[in-house]
């Protein structure tokens, strides 16, 4: 075996603990990855063995389904050890947290219109027991009944999302996401070179001046060009 042989081979098993490691990141099995990216599973079972290595596009398209950074598969990071653990009992404490936090954002809206358990069981159809356990967070409450209470308390569902938890983050980065994507491709490319950053700072401390400042600076501009 000569040098370039010995360098695919062991190439090839660094990519297998890599996969592997990404799929148990994302806590799929190997016949839905290999599903998603359109293979047979022993052909995908075969890359995590290290008996073969991906192309380019099918990685590609792993990167994709796993929603990870193609540049992982280049890197010696774990992505198990990097994300943190999350147990059975964690989510059900968070799920609790928001069942009182949406509870107690339901009885801010109720009583700032001044609505009785009564009033409001009488247009929603939901028992005033179980509100009163709505709002103590002892119950959860279904999206279809939050929506009708939303719709009778003059209020909408997006005040009630998750604004600062984990899943708050996740949702908020998303958006900022979706919002970069939706810029004109130029203005993407101008964002994205580090070369530019300064001009971005400047414009985020512009964007927190007052007007009287701002027309102060613009008036100072015009003083030394002209």
């Amino acid at each position: 075996m000569n040098k370039q042989q010995l360098t695919i081979q062991l190439r090839t098993r660094k990519l297998a603990v890599l996969i592997y490691d990404a799929r148990l990141a994302n806590r799929r099995s190997p016949e839905e990855v290999a599903a998603a990216m359109g293979i047979p599973v022993d052909l995908y079972q075969s890359f995590e063995k290290g008996e073969r290595a991906p192309s380019l596009p099918e990685l590609e398209t792993l990167a994709f389904y796993l929603d990870i950074p193609l540049e992982h598969f280049w890197s010696s990071e774990s992505l198990v050890e990097k994300k943190p653990a999350e147990t059975i009992q964690q989510k059900e404490r968070l799920r609790q947290l928001r069942d009182r936090i949406i509870g107690a954002s339901l009885r801010k809206a109720r009583t700032n219109l001044n609505f009785s358990y009564a009033e409001v069981s009488s247009v929603t159809g939901i028992s005033e027991e179980r509100m009163r356990k709505f709002e103590n967070g002892e119950e959860s409450l279904t999206l279809p009944e939050l929506e009708v209470l939303c719709r009778t308390l003059d209020t909408r569902v997006e005040e009630f999302f998750d604004q600062r938890g984990p899943i708050g983050k996740w949702r908020a980065q998303h958006i900022a996401i979706q919002k970069f994507l939706e810029l004109p491709p130029e203005l993407q490319e101008f964002v994205c070179k580090p070369v530019n950053r300064p001009y971005i700072d400047l414009a985020i401390r512009l964007s927190n001046l007052n007007v009287d400042r701002l027309r102060g600076i613009a008036e100072g501009l015009l003083e030394i060009t002209y």
